[in-house]
C-alpha cells in the first residue's frame, strides 16, 4: 500500500485504486515559526522570555507573583500545530503547563478546546502528560486520557503536536501518534469545529494537577520554568467567528487537511504500543464516570 503520499497529488490514484485512501499526515518541511511572527503574551508579561535574539525559543514560569503564557496573533479553523518543550525539573508538584487550543475568550459559553496538559509532581516522580477537547462548552463531559511518557521531558525538548480537521483530531509526541478521535455523528458538537486560538501556559493547578489536588505547588522552589521552540502553525487563518478564511493561506492547506483519512498501518502500530505502555486513565474506560461509554468510545469512532 502507499502511505504519506501527498492528498493533492494522489487523491485520484488513492481513491480509485486502492479504496479505502488511508494515510498520514506528514509534516515534513512545514516551516517553523519565531514567537514575534506568531505570537503574543498572554499575562504574566515579564514571565515570558526569548532564549535567542531571533524569538525561536522562549521561556515561560510560574512564581509566587504570577504565572504566565502567550497566545497565537491570528485564529484558525482546522490546522496542524507543533512545538518543542521543555518541562521544569524537581519538585513541581501542583504546577501545570499547557499548549493547547481554545476559543474561550470569544465563546464563553459554548467553547471549544484541545488540549495537551503536563501535571508535575514530587520530586523524583514524573510528569504526566493529559490530552483533552471539548466542543460547544461540552465541559460537563470531559474526555480526559493520562499517559507516563517514555522520556524524562525534563531533560531535553520533545515535540508535542496537534493534528486537527473537520473529523479527525491526533495528538503526537516526537511524530508517535498517542491519540485519535474520530468524528462521529453522535457527537454532535462535541467535536471542536469553531476556530480557535493557540496557546501555551504555566500556572498553579495545586486544587487539582498532582494527586487530586493532595500536593499542591511548594514555591520555595520556584521559579517554574518551561521551554518552547520549533514552532509550527500550519492552518487555515479565520476570524474568531469562523468567518471569511483567508483564501490565499487556505487552498493547498485545507486540502492536505481535509482528505487526511486516518493513520497509515505503521503509525497505528506505534499509537497501540504506546497505549499498551503508558496509558494510565482513559475516560472511555471510566465506567463508574461514564456507564456508557461516549460515542467516539465505540467501534465507529473509537477515541484510541
Amino acid at each position: 500500500m502507499l502511505f504519506n503520499i501527498s492528498c493533492r497529488r494522489f487523491l485520484i490514484l488513492c481513491t480509485v485504486l486502492i479504496p479505502p485512501c488511508v494515510f498520514g499526515f506528514s509534516s515534513h518541511g512545514l516551516p517553523t515559526s519565531s514567537f514575534n511572527e506568531s505570537f503574543v503574551r498572554l499575562f504574566g508579561n515579564d514571565h515570558v522570555v526569548f532564549l535567542d535574539d531571533e524569538g525561536k525559543s522562549v521561556e515561560i514560569s510560574l512564581n509566587r507573583s504570577s504565572g504566565s503564557g502567550f497566545a497565537s496573533q491570528l485564529t484558525y479553523l482546522y490546522s496542524y500545530f507543533s512545538a518543542s518543550v521543555r518541562l521544569p525539573g524537581n519538585y513541581t508538584a501542583g504546577v501545570v503547563v499547557t499548549y493547547y487550543t481554545s476559543n474561550a475568550a470569544e465563546h464563553k459559553t459554548n467553547h471549544d478546546e484541545i488540549d495537551f496538559e503536563f501535571l508535575g509532581n514530587t520530586g523524583g516522580n514524573p510528569w504526566t502528560l493529559q490530552t483533552n477537547l471539548y466542543g460547544n462548552g461540552s465541559t460537563g463531559r470531559g474526555r480526559e486520557e493520562r499517559y507516563a511518557l517514555w522520556f524524562d521531558p525534563t531533560q531535553d525538548f520533545h515535540a508535542y503536536s496537534i493534528l486537527w480537521t473537520s473529523a479527525w483530531i491526533v495528538y503526537y509526541v516526537d511524530d508517535v501518534p498517542v491519540r485519535v478521535v474520530q468524528k462521529v455523528d453522535a457527537m454532535g458538537g462535541d467535536f471542536p469545529s469553531k476556530a480557535m486560538t493557540l496557546l501555551a501556559t504555566i500556572w498553579d493547578g495545586s486544587d487539582w494537577a498532582t494527586g487530586g489536588g493532595r500536593k499542591k505547588v511548594d514555591y520555595k522552589h520556584a521559579p517554574f520554568i518551561a521551554k518552547y521552540s520549533d514552532f509550527v502553525l500550519y492552518g487555515c487563518h479565520a476570524n474568531p467567528a469562523g468567518e471569511e478564511l483567508a483564501a490565499e493561506t487556505c487552498g493547498d492547506i485545507a486540502a492536505d487537511l481535509n482528505t487526511f483519512n486516518g493513520l497509515t498501518a505503521e503509525e497505528r502500530g506505534k499509537m497501540e504500543n504506546f497505549r499498551v505502555k503508558n496509558m494510565m486513565y482513559s475516560y472511555c474506560n471510566d465506567r463508574s464516570r461514564y456507564p456508557t461509554p461516549l460515542p467516539e468510545c465505540n467501534a465507529g469512532g473509537k477515541s484510541s
